[in-house]
Order: C-alpha cells, then sequence, then structure tokens
C-alpha cells in the first residue's frame, strides 16, 4: 500500500510512522501500543536511571514482539561553571522570592544522562531493533557494539551538513528535524539556532544530500503532513506532539491543559530549562527572562535553579517555571489512545493518497 517502503522493510514495521521519543513524556506503555498498532514505539532513556530503563525494556519486551526503538543522547558531560550558575540564580532571585524560597539554598541537580557503556549494555542485553539517538552519534567504538547487535542506527539531523555527517558516520537513516518540531534541537555541529530552517525546506535537501532514507520530523500532526512528507521525498514521519495528546503520555495535568490551548504562534525555542534549544508553550518565565539567555548554564545544568519554583508552582496549576514542551502542530492533535492514533494516521494519509490516484 505505501509506494516508499525503504523504512518499513529496513526496520521491519508496518506503518511508516515512527513515535518520537520524549523524555520525561513517554514510558513503555506508549511504546507497546504504538509497536502493537504497526507503528515504531520509541522509549527515551536520557531521563532513566539505568534500573528504571531495564525495568521499562523489560516490560516493553514482555507485552509485544514487534519492533522497538530505544532513544539516547549523545551530549558530552557538562563543567560545571560556578560564575555562570551564580549568575543564572542571581537572575532568579526575584522569583525565588516572590515564592519564599532562599536564593542562596542549594538546588537540585539537573541531570540528562549520556550514552555510556552502562547504557550500552542494555542495548546488548534487550537488542531492540532500532537504536536512535540526539545530538549526534556516540564514539565509534560504542556506535560499532551498538551496530553489532543487529540494531539499525538512527540520528536527527537538522541541517544538510548534520545529515551527510550522520550518514558519513555509519547511520542507516536520518531524522530530518525541522525547525517546527517540539522539544530538544538535535543540532550538533553548530550553536547558531538563527539559521535553522523548516520541515518543508529541510527534507528535500537532506533527501538530495544522502543515500539512506530519510524520516521527516517537524510539524506533522495528521494525514496531510504525512502526505506533504512522502511529496518532499521523505520514506516515513517521526511524530512527537500529537502523541502528547494520548492517555499514554506521562506528562503532567498542567502540561496537557497547555498543550490544549496552544497555537503555532505560542511556542517558542528557548534554552532555559536545561540550556540547550528546545520548542515550548511560552510561559512565564520564556516572557520575562526571554526565551534565550546567555546566564543559563551549559546542558542539562540549567534546570536545576528552576526545579525549586517549578514545586511551588505546579501544585498551584501553574505552567509558569516548567517545560512545556510542544511542537507548532498542537493544534491538529485528537485525543485518541496511542495505538488508535498510529492506526488513524496511517488510514486517513493512505485514504488520501488512494483518493489522488484515482
Amino acid at each position: 500500500m505505501w509506494n516508499d517502503r525503504r523504512i518499513l522493510d529496513l526496520l521491519g514495521i508496518e506503518l511508516p510512522i515512527i513515535q518520537a521519543p520524549m523524555a520525561g513524556a513517554n514510558l513503555s506503555d506508549m511504546v507497546i501500543a504504538v509497536s502493537e498498532a504497526g507503528g515504531l514505539g520509541s522509549l527515551p532513556c536520557a531521563l532513566l536511571s539505568h534500573d528504571k530503563a531495564r525495568e521499562e525494556l523489560s516490560r516493553i519486551r514482555q507485552k509485544t514482539s514487534k519492533p522497538i526503538n530505544v532513544n539516547f543522547f549523545c551530549h558530552r558531560a557538562p563543567v560545571v561553571d560556578a560564575e555562570r550558575e551564580a549568575a543564572w540564580k542571581q537572575r532568579l532571585k526575584g522569583y525565588y522570592l516572590e515564592f519564599g524560597l532562599d536564593p542562596d539554598m542549594s538546588t537540585p541537580p539537573s541531570t540528562r544522562a549520556p550514552f555510556d557503556e552502562t547504557f550500552l549494555s542494555l542495548v546488548e542485553e534487550f537488542r531492540p531493533e532500532v537504536v536512535s539517538f540526539h545530538f549526534g552519534l556516540p564514539q565509534q567504538n560504542l556506535l560499532k557494539r551498538v551496530k553489532d547487535t543487529g540494531a539499525k542506527v538512527l540520528s536527527s539531523a537538522t541541517t544538510v551538513a548534520e545529515a551527510r555527517w550522520l550518514e558519513g558516520e555509519g547511520c542507516d537513516v536520518i531524522i530530518a528535524q525541522g525547525f517546527e518540531a517540539g522539544g530538544h534541537r538535535g543540532i550538533f555541529l553548530t550553536d547558531d539556532i538563527t539559521t535553522q530552517i523548516g520541515t518543508m525546506a529541510l527534507v528535500p535537501q537532506v533527501v538530495d544530500a544522502v543515500k539512506v532514507p530519510v524520516i521527516a520530523a517537524g510539524g506533522i500532526a495528521d494525514a496531510r503532513g504525512i502526505i506533504a512528507a512522502f511529496a518532499l521525498g521523505a520514506s516515513a514521519v517521526q511524530i512527537g506532539t500529537a502523541y502528547l495528546f494520548t492517555p499514554e503520555a506521562t506528562i503532567s495535568p498542567v502540561h496537557r491543559q497547555a498543550l490544549k490551548g496552544a497555537g503555532a504562534e505560542e511556542t517558542a525555542l528557548t534554552n532555559l530549562f536545561t540550556g540547550r534549544p528546545a520548542r515550548g508553550i511560552v510561559n512565564r518565565i520564556m516572557r520575562e527572562v526571554g526565551p534565550i539567555s546567555v546566564l543559563a548554564p551549559e546542558f542539562p545544568l540549567a534546570g536545576g535553579a528552576l526545579a525549586p519554583l517549578r514545586q511551588k508552582s505546579e501544585p498551584l496549576g501553574s505552567g509558569d517555571f516548567m517545560s512545556l514542551w510542544s511542537g507548532q502542530a498542537a493544534r491538529l492533535a485528537r485525543e485518541l489512545s496511542a495505538g488508535e492514533l498510529t492506526k488513524a494516521l496511517a488510514r486517513e494519509a493512505l485514504d488520501r493518497l488512494d483518493v489522488r490516484s484515482a
């Protein structure tokens, strides 16, 4: 039924729909539902301990025999800059005082675990069919051992240069991440976010630049987006924000409510919550500090100083100091289960394709 079967055949899936791995927003329930529906369910591990990742992978393997994707971050461990940390705390001092917090209090660490030998041991144990990375690729010795398990390797590119680099390093599939995508930008060859481009422009240029199959990501939440991605040369789509509306999403009620009212013009790229640019719904801290701040500590340390503010405000129903990740297509999303959404997206795309070819 699908004219381009490269991704389907390579990854062993039935539908060309990849559920984006969303750290903090999905666990095994979503992975199982999407994979059982014929798409590719993805487990994000950046916020999971080794033991929690093992628990989730064990449950997935018990519940489905379909292909799955396990996702990791590839950033370097940060170097703590005491002066920058102090300047960041000073910028937030007024908010601490507003909530009755001591501005000099110690703050919890903000961590995102990069791929390492410990996570590699889980890949070698559970042997997921697909392993994907964000912020580039791991060291070659680690990457070789991942590929030795038989896993197909995916990674995100936000530019043509990044796509070429990933292909040259042995990536089996490139995820072309347009500017519209929610969550962290996969940017890794430059820090300049001003030149990042949208999905419509990025996907065909990446398709022309590499020989491996390309997955389109960013601003895709319905059948129209899927058809457009295929027309641009993509072999599959990766969808994130639409899955945040499913009951399987592990986001907070505050985040869920914010998504229901979010439009494309109400999101922005921000580095306030982690230190790296990521797209989320504009809230108070983003408006008042500015979405991008040179004071925000290096990834992923920026979030530590915001944690006490979130702990005070979120129970009051406020999303003023929390990351509300969302792409620009939130208004196109529907409240279905993850499995139903996967099947509906594929069915509706095929129906539209059949009409156009008739």
